[in-house]
């Protein structure tokens, strides 16, 4: 029996022509730079789209920034930009395995922190140090790095916190301030995710990414030297 194919079907869409292209922005703490080109079925699908890049692809400053992987969250979208906020942030394994010394000792911690303006996200601490650490010396850097966490969160914005974490300004003080306890060599936020929007959020203006215009130099002209040709007088000639 020879199978037919259905003559009454009507033609299959083709679901990728219907799709349009938009270029996703990061958000402004972020430089407002391009960091993704994508296509979007529909608005109300991009919402749910989230983009990753790297710490280097926005600042552009320290290979070791490559490390470093930024996640973001479309939360506007117009006829072909998105505007984002900072889902979280997490160090590549690879990095964190670089850490690791013989002889060397690690504590960490994970916490839930709402900031000023009631975003909720998870903070997962850790430190690295050489030689071992008695248990009372962990729970005092534990309990300097959730104070300072504390202390921040409730006097900052979550664009601004977020913004302090990445650039490793947290970590920074967490380090200094843990020097009289232990000596650490290395204090890192090794990765955030927000976990909650705030009840009365409002998705931020999408915002054209910022394109810095090269610079051109009118390049310089050096008029030639035109030197007067010598004349020289043949002397058997003027003796005549």
């Amino acid at each position: 029996m020879v199978k037919t194919r259905g003559r009454g079907r009507g033609k299959v869409k083709d679901k990728w022509k219907e799709k349009r292209w938009i270029t996703v922005i990061s958000p402004a703490e972020f430089k407002s730079k391009p960091i993704a080109y994508i296509p979007i079925s529909s608005d109300k699908n991009a919402l749910r789209s989230k983009v990753e890049t790297t710490m280097f692809d926005i600042y552009q400053k320290d290979p070791q920034q490559y490390s470093i992987n930024l996640q973001f969250q479309i939360t506007n979208v117009t006829a072909s930009s998105a505007s984002t906020i900072l889902k979280g942030h997490e160090y590549s394994r690879e990095y964190l395995r670089s850490l690791v010394r013989r002889g060397s000792s690690t504590l960490s911690f994970i916490h839930d922190y709402t900031t000023k303006d009631n975003y909720s996200l998870r903070i997962y601490f850790i430190a690295f140090a050489q030689g071992k650490l008695n248990t009372s010396k962990k729970h005092d850097i534990r309990l300097v790095a959730h104070n300072l966490f504390l202390e921040k969160t409730k006097s900052m914005t979550y664009s601004e916190l977020s913004q302090a974490i990445v650039e490793e300004k947290l970590a920074s003080e967490i380090f200094n301030s843990t020097k009289k306890i232990k000596y650490l060599r290395k204090v890192a936020i090794r990765k955030t995710k927000l976990t909650r929007l705030p009840d009365d959020f409002k998705p931020p203006a999408v915002e054209e990414p910022t394109v810095e215009e090269p610079t051109v130099e009118e390049p310089t002209v050096e008029e030639p030297t035109v030197e007067e040709p010598t004349v020289e007088v043949d002397s058997t000639e003027s003796s005549s």
